[in-house]
């Protein structure tokens, strides 16, 4: 635990380093095995199972027209659609929210998706230090049968491509993003919808 607060102490002091554009650290995201035990343990818990019945609550209130819990906002726009939640005015863990930021990525990839990439950016804001940590995913896209349905592209892009992204300001977990992005390209088949992400990453894990 005392390498762990060294590391985040210096990467704190070259945070100071940056600029708004240029982060003073740049690197992959790597967890090392205890904390991959930790995370193995929290799939296994009530307190995962609760945040996404909310998830899921919250989406259902939005579809309808309802208000929605003042911890979360939903994107939808022709070409992408999300949500962000503001953990800022939640009162989860550090570890909760990390946890839950990697368990999304894993249930994109069972969703026949591929990391394109997974970093995390550092950066020294006027008030704060800001950590970007990401997961870019890729569906693997691969061509429609021939006997498809007709007037559709031929490439299967399922949900577009997906960002998961967690904010952390002074290492306090701020707000997560999830946007799914996709092609309007005449090469790409019609998207599946953002409402089958949702039931498919709450639903009940494999």
């Amino acid at each position: 635990m005392a390498n762990f607060w060294q590391r985040i102490s210096a990467l704190f002091d070259a945070a100071e380093n940056s600029s708004p554009t240029e982060p003073a650290v740049h690197e992959m995201i790597k967890r090392d095995a205890d904390e991959l035990r930790q995370y193995d343990h929290w799939k296994k818990t009530l307190a995962r199972r609760r945040l996404f019945d909310w998830l899921t609550d919250q989406y259902a209130l939005f579809q309808t027209d309802r208000p929605t819990d003042r911890a979360i906002s939903f994107l939808e726009t022709p070409s992408s659609k999300g949500f962000v939640i503001h953990f800022s005015e939640t009162h989860y863990s550090r570890e909760e929210i990390g946890h839950f930021f990697h368990y999304l990525k894993e249930r994109i990839q069972q969703l026949n998706y591929r990391t394109q990439i997974s970093d995390r950016r550092i950066y020294s804001r006027e008030n704060w230090v800001e950590t970007q940590e990401r997961h870019y995913l890729k569906p693997r896209t691969r061509q429609q049968r021939l006997d498809g349905p007709p007037g559709r592209g031929e490439l299967d892009q399922k949900f577009g491509n997906v960002t998961v992204e967690l904010e952390l300001r002074d290492d306090r977990p701020w707000n997560l993003r999830l946007r799914a992005t996709t092609y309007q390209d005449a090469l790409y088949n019609t998207p599946e919808s953002f409402r089958a992400l949702m039931v498919a990453i709450a639903g009940t894990p494999d």
